[in-house]
């Protein structure tokens, strides 16, 4: 069970003005069985072919470029928190999570924040996902909380881990990691506008030293340094984007390959063409004695992809052990699983 607290901060005549809405609410996930009307996803969720996982190629079979692996370095920052709605996610005894409302990140998003026009392709669509161009990090996916509730449950220790939070949107398990003791912690989604636009800014809004914290637990309205190199807690992390295929040779191409003791990732095995991609940064970058948990549904209607299909990949090419460790059976069933690699 979780709670969310919602907070305004926005500029009247050039005076910050902060709202805390305090009403608590318990968060309740959209999980019925899908009808014939909509249980076909595919007209809302649009396909492109398989993926090349070969950083030569950079092409996949339709033709297309494999989207190029970046790093985000950022320096500095302006004001990011003016005219923003933020959210409070309180999970047990975890600490609180705070991070930007979807609907109104997306309406007061400017055209030129985002260079990759992935708002106004998804509004045309009607489309949370499209496939090789949106991979739906705006959104965050209802399996994100059963992961944090698993984490909580189980008692999950990240201090001083290594932690790969792999198409990680918002960002909030590699900033629960964060704030539970971990050394490092690398953020990687597909789409640099999520990056940039809303992991960066949700990570440094959780950052200890760049907000004060009101009574409630919500962030304060307080002025924030917009130099980022004042916060110790955002110089533990990093910033990647781009597709699996070209993330991976980026990082083994360095003098140190990061080797993670912990990866992250939710809601990530919906297309079984990225399973060949997904699986092989698991393989390359995961310590040897690392653990991997991965929060999915059984099913994706209309994309295919799933843990039963996602759990006869790993299994065929034995580099891996997969077991489920946590269950939701509501509506559609929901998993988590861990791997980590044979003896």
């Amino acid at each position: 069970m979780y709670t969310v607290k919602t907070t305004a901060l926005f500029k009247l005549r050039g005076i910050c003005v902060k709202m805390a809405f305090s009403f608590n609410f318990d968060v309740q996930i959209n999980t019925k069985e899908p009808s014939d009307a909509d249980s076909n996803e595919k007209d809302r969720i649009q396909m492109l072919p398989d993926r090349s996982t070969d950083a030569e190629d950079a092409v996949n079979d339709a033709g297309l470029k494999v989207k190029p692996a970046v790093e985000h370095n950022p320096k500095s920052h302006p004001s990011l928190f003016e005219n923003s709605v933020f959210e409070t996610l309180c999970v047990g005894s975890l600490p609180p999570l705070h991070y930007l409302n979807e609907t109104v990140f997306e309406t007061t998003t400017s055209v030129e924040a985002d260079s990759e026009k992935i708002l106004s392709q998804t509004a045309a669509l009607h489309s949370d996902l499209i496939s090789g161009v949106y991979e739906g990090g705006l959104k965050i996916w209802e399996c994100t909380y059963d992961l944090l509730e698993y984490i909580e449950a189980e008692g999950v220790s990240f201090v001083g881990k290594k932690v790969l939070d792999l198409g990680c949107g918002a960002g909030l398990l590699g900033i629960a990691a964060l704030k539970m003791g971990a050394s490092d912690v690398h953020f990687q989604d597909y789409n640099s506008t999520v990056v940039d636009r809303l992991t960066i800014p949700t990570v440094l809004l959780n950052c200890e030293d760049s907000s004060v914290e009101e009574d409630d637990g919500s962030p304060s309205s307080k002025k924030r340094a917009t130099d980022l190199s004042q916060h110790p807690q955002f110089a533990k992390c990093r910033f990647f984007s781009g597709d699996w295929a070209a993330f991976l040779p980026l990082m083994v191409s360095r003098d140190t390959a990061p080797k993670y003791d912990i990866i992250l990732t939710s809601e990530t095995i919906y297309n079984t063409a990225y399973y060949a991609a997904l699986h092989q940064v698991f393989h390359k970058l995961l310590d040897s004695d690392g653990v991997i948990y991965l929060a999915t549904k059984s099913h994706y209607f209309g994309v295919g992809g799933g843990l039963l299909l996602f759990q006869k990949f790993v299994e065929e090419r034995a580099v891996f052990g997969i077991r489920c460790v946590r269950d939701v059976e509501q509506g559609l069933q929901r998993h988590v699983v861990a791997l980590s690699f044979k003896k």
